[in-house]
């Protein structure tokens, strides 16, 4: 039996670069009022600044899913990003893999608090981060009057 591994990665690989792709289309169909809505506020090099990680999960060497922390505006918070695993892999708690390995890279980053944005058309995101105890919480930047966007905050302690 095969073991997903979800470990810290570069952001620039190709088949990383195609999970990204895989992912912006994915929403980009979800919301498809807002063209921008699949980029998700997220530029590569977010991961070249300290604070920041890339993670990806991989069965038998193939990417299958991913995820991203950067730092955000307010002191000790990060930011999940990019949270992602290929349509043929769900159902089989990657998606919690790679929101642990997320968490625990945070703590020890040195971060007390992450916090995300979700839409109201991924209720599989939405059941996922409050199983594993996000709250909901305040909306910013372009979120803020966004009609479909949920944010969620969680204390790491």
């Amino acid at each position: 039996m095969s073991i997903v591994c979800v470990e810290i990665e570069t952001v620039y690989s190709n088949d990383v670069l195609e999970l990204i792709e895989q992912l912006s289309c994915e929403l980009a169909k979800r919301y498809n009022e807002d063209a921008e809505e699949g980029k998700g506020e997220f530029e590569l090099s977010d991961m070249d600044i300290p604070g920041a990680a890339f993670v990806v999960a991989r069965l038998d060497g193939q990417s299958i899913g991913c995820g991203a922390i950067r730092p955000f505006d307010e002191q000790g918070v990060a930011e999940v990003k990019r949270m992602f695993v290929i349509p043929a892999m769900r159902g089989r708690g990657i998606s919690k893999q790679i929101l642990t390995k997320l968490e625990n890279t945070a703590r020890s980053l040195g971060y007390t608090a992450t916090i995300l944005e979700t839409g109201t058309r991924q209720p599989e995101a939405m059941a996922l981060y409050e199983k594993a105890g996000y709250k909901h919480c305040y909306c910013w930047g372009k979120y803020i009057n966004s009609s479909w966007s949920i944010c969620y905050r969680k204390e790491l302690g």
